[in-house]
């Protein structure tokens, strides 16, 4: 069997481009959705037109138990898995006087944890077969922080420590660990913005215009079949933010 990968938040937006991308590249891709599965059925029958087979498993990664039946019944189906890309995540928009612990959980457990449980499920079988990949999907605000978005960037800056220090980690095992962090996509994520904004926001982006889930699904691809490229924050952003 060729290469196995599951996509966390596989059905929608960047993560349903990354599922369509890694299965028209013949990897066997486990698109997981939480609420969306409308979502993850339109995706696979439209792979299927193609003659392209798409698994969709619908799991809560935030919470462990989920995260164990994904990765249980990805193991069993297909005896292994050697791409995973924690794609799952949400926003949070609001001023931090007014976070309550809630937002907290809930946004650092959809963003963070899951990410640090699904890694933590796989590496054993990636160890063994000393090989594997892991991509994060961070965000352009975990490295520069987002205004009435801390929440999000705390978990996206603490996404990119877990690349770092997993990359020292694994890289003996020959497992490589990135993370990408996109800058203004178009995607529902941003659906709050007005037009007028998106404009404003254009004319702050030296490339002149809003990134495409095209652009972070073919740096992923390429992440998969690169063999050297390990512990990097990846930031596509058209040059809206250079550190």
């Amino acid at each position: 069997m060729g290469k196995v990968a599951i996509v966390t938040g596989g059905s929608r937006g960047i993560g349903a481009e990354i599922s369509r991308e890694l299965a028209r590249k013949g990897i066997q891709v486990i698109a997981n959705y939480n609420k969306s599965e409308g979502c993850a059925k339109d995706i696979k029958s439209e792979l299927e037109k193609e003659s392209i087979d798409l698994d969709i498993f619908q799991a809560d990664v935030s919470k462990r138990d989920d995260v164990k039946k994904l990765v249980g019944y990805a193991q069993e189906k297909y005896g292994k898995i050697d791409i995973l890309v924690n794609n799952a995540g949400i926003s949070e928009y609001k001023l931090f006087t007014d976070e309550t612990d809630e937002d907290w959980n809930r946004v650092l457990n959809t963003n963070l944890y899951s990410a640090y449980a699904m890694s933590q499920e796989v590496v054993p079988g990636m160890v063994h077969n000393k090989s594997g990949c892991i991509i994060n999907i961070s965000s352009i605000w975990g490295l520069v922080g987002g205004s009435l978005e801390v929440l999000y960037s705390v978990s996206k800056a603490g996404l990119d420590g877990l690349t770092k220090a997993l990359a020292k980690e694994l890289g003996p095992s020959n497992i490589r660990v990135n993370s990408i962090a996109p800058g203004m996509i178009d995607t529902q994520m941003n659906a709050n913005l007005s037009v007028q904004d998106l404009e404003h926001i254009k004319e702050e982006i030296p490339l002149g215009n809003i990134g495409k889930p095209k652009d972070i699904a073919r740096c992923v691809n390429w992440l998969v079949e690169d063999e050297y490229t390990t512990g990097q924050i990846i930031s596509i952003n058209g040059g809206w933010v250079i550190t």
